[in-house]
């Protein structure tokens, strides 16, 4: 199983103050003979559907000397699982977890933000010192 990032267990912390009930963690996924671990799966209740919506998150911190570099790795990462997921869990909705400083000094540049829409990437934006989450884009 791979490290977790250093920001996991704040953006754990946050879903769970926002409602959400941590179903995996790691959510495992395999296809074609590749494994793969997404940081965190999660659902929540929806009393209007009364069904459950489902989410599975990538956690990145940004954290090395070159954002772009970070947002290669982490982009990468996004459009394999997004692949499997597809196929494998249809109804779950894939977000990628991005630090608020990084959204505010990368994705919200013009390039940032063709890549969200190019990518179709959905974000979700936290604050790990106070373990918060800011924003949700979808």
């Amino acid at each position: 199983m791979p490290a977790r990032d250093i920001a996991h267990q704040a953006v754990k912390n946050a879903l769970k103050k926002e409602g959400w009930t941590i179903t995996h963690d790691p959510l495992f996924i395999s296809f074609a003979q590749v494994e793969m671990f997404i940081d965190l799966g999660a659902e929540r209740m929806i009393a209007a559907e009364k069904a459950g919506q489902k989410i599975a998150i990538e956690v990145k911190s940004f954290l090395g000397s070159s954002t772009i570099s970070e947002f290669y790795s982490a982009l990468g990462q996004f459009l394999s699982y997004l692949l499997v997921l597809e196929i494998q869990h249809p109804g779950r909705i894939l977000f990628l977890a991005i630090p608020l400083d990084v959204f505010d000094e990368f994705f919200r540049l013009e390039f940032g933000q063709m890549a969200i829409q190019r990518y179709n990437l959905k974000l979700i934006v936290y604050d790990a010192e106070n373990e918060v989450i800011y924003q949700w884009l979808p």
